[in-house]
């Protein structure tokens, strides 16, 4: 019994690392439009797999508002997003 417990819970930390390397999939964008008092971004962007969404231009809302800043209009950027309270939510930028 202690075998199986052991295999259940190594399956299980393996499952977990998975699953968190698979939510920080960048995906290659560039910022086309800012709206600082919304704190959102349109980002004309490559294919999301973790939200099973085809390369399209979009807008998105921001995890944190000082992602906002760190953009400008134009600028190339690789960056995650991910559903938040049901919105499409830019998670991080690099």
């Amino acid at each position: 019994m202690d075998t199986i417990m052991k295999v259940a819970l190594v399956l299980g930390i393996a499952l977990g690392l998975a699953g968190a390397a698979s939510a920080q999939e960048y995906t290659s964008g560039e910022v086309t439009k800012i709206d600082a008092a919304q704190k959102k971004l349109t980002i004309k962007h490559g294919e999301l797999t973790n939200l099973d969404m085809p390369a399209m231009t979009m807008v998105f809302v921001v995890a944190e508002d000082s992602m906002i800043e760190e953009v400008e209009v134009g600028q190339k950027i690789e960056f995650t997003a991910d559903r938040v309270n049901g919105r499409i939510t830019v998670t991080d930028i690099k």
